[in-house]
């Protein structure tokens, strides 16, 4: 099996100036409008405790983000809270006053009317969009990337969407989307990569993801456990993994716990930047083959990758692999523990642990990060089945098998 590889963090700190976004009274707000929406609902955290003993953690949990909205993964809440800043912003409204009952109502079609929503995707923040403004009143078009499947493509024209596959990467999906939406009366780009010039709606996004954190968070303090020890978060761009990051970097500021961003091999620009060790953000170019969709991204959110080079402590690229045997084994758990269902994208934690916890070649890695019978430790299942017949696939045939 090819090598899980990484690194420290050894980059020198920046001004730190957009842990801010992530404060807690920023997602409040953001939660807030979440809860607005008829089908919100907190998802499950997964308590793992018979799979943790055999690690010889003191705790492994897992939050489950399947349940989001019925959509099978967590992206919406980015994309969701964004285009309610957006209109919130044209209409001169306050974002308190900017919910679900606003945005679709009558008033919003004679105060905003209506805009088109453009957006880049491998299938999940795709649909995202797509289900909110569908939800909303509002148009999306979305262009998906070379190798997207067509369960993914499906998912999302049912939301009414207008919807491509293109031949070309993700990273000029995105491009051909901002320049569309530049090129349409009342079109907006709705992407978590930020680049200069385009920060605002990726701040916004980072925020919705804090949601989930935050019930994470709210989870664990009922199970007893005022503060993870070690939170693993996996990355595309990095925004997922700048939000998480800023979060619990913010609630806990003088003890946070330790921060290991994980990515796919294909793409892994962040684990790239974090070698070099200079701070500045890298590029991966080329196809981004892998297993893992939703973290086939070779080009960083810089206003993530901001937050991630100030308080992450590892980066580390994981081949495909890692992610199959964590959708295994988070579906046929120890008996009594609970399943979870998840996706290529959101289950790497999983074989990233148990890679870490239960083989001798990275006993640095694991001696490097304390992870041992004090560790509690906290992943993100950032999706499902969204694509079920590869689910089935890796699962029931054991496709991309460790050997």
């Amino acid at each position: 099996m090819e090598a899980i590889l990484w690194t420290d963090n050894h980059m020198p700190k920046s001004a730190d100036a957009h842990l801010s976004l992530m404060t807690e009274e920023e997602v409040r707000r953001a939660r807030a409008f979440h809860a607005s929406f008829p089908q919100y609902a907190v998802t499950p955290l997964a308590a793992l405790p018979l799979r943790a003993s055999s690690f010889g953690l003191k705790g492994l949990y897992v939050k489950d983000e399947s349940y989001r909205f019925g959509l099978n993964a967590f992206k919406v809440l980015g994309g969701s809270y964004a285009m309610a800043r957006y209109i919130a912003k044209e209409t001169g409204r306050d974002i308190g006053e900017t919910d679900y009952a606003y945005l679709t109502s009558d008033a919003l079609k004679k105060d905003f009317g209506q805009a088109t929503f453009f957006t880049a995707t491998d299938g999940n923040h795709g649909r995202g969009v797509a289900w909110a403004a569908n939800k909303l009143g509002q148009k999306s078009v979305v262009h998906m990337p070379k190798g997207s499947t067509k369960a993914r493509f499906d998912n999302i024209a049912a939301e009414g969407a207008q919807v491509t596959i293109e031949e070309v990467n993700y990273d000029d999906c995105v491009r051909m989307a901002a320049a569309e939406a530049e090129q349409t009366e009342h079109g907006v780009i709705v992407q978590d990569t930020a680049w200069e010039g385009y920060e605002e709606i990726p701040s916004h996004i980072m925020q919705g993801y804090g949601t989930m954190a935050s019930e994470a968070c709210e989870q664990l303090a009922a199970l007893g456990v005022t503060r993870p020890t070690h939170v693993f978060v996996q990355a595309g761009v990095g925004s997922l993994a700048a939000a998480v990051v800023g979060y619990f970097a913010n609630r806990f500021p003088d003890n946070p716990p330790k921060f290991i961003i994980m990515e796919a091999s294909a793409a892994a620009c962040l684990y790239k930047a974090a070698c070099e060790g200079s701070g500045n953000p890298a590029v991966v170019t080329g196809d981004l083959d892998t297993l893992m969709a939703g973290l086939a991204c070779g080009e960083p959110n810089v206003i993530g990758w901001d937050i991630l080079r100030n308080h992450a402590d590892c980066f580390v690229s994981c081949p495909d692999a890692i992610a199959a045997r964590g959708m295994r084994m988070l579906a046929a758990p120890v008996k009594g523990d609970p399943q979870v269902i998840s996706g290529e994208s959101g289950a790497v934690g999983m074989g990233l642990i148990a890679a870490l916890m239960r083989e001798a070649e990275y006993a640095p890695l694991r001696e490097a990060l304390s992870l041992g019978e004090d560790a509690e430790v906290l992943l993100f299942s950032t999706e499902g089945d969204t694509d079920p017949e590869r689910y089935a696939q890796i699962v029931w045939e054991g496709d991309f098998e460790s050997t």
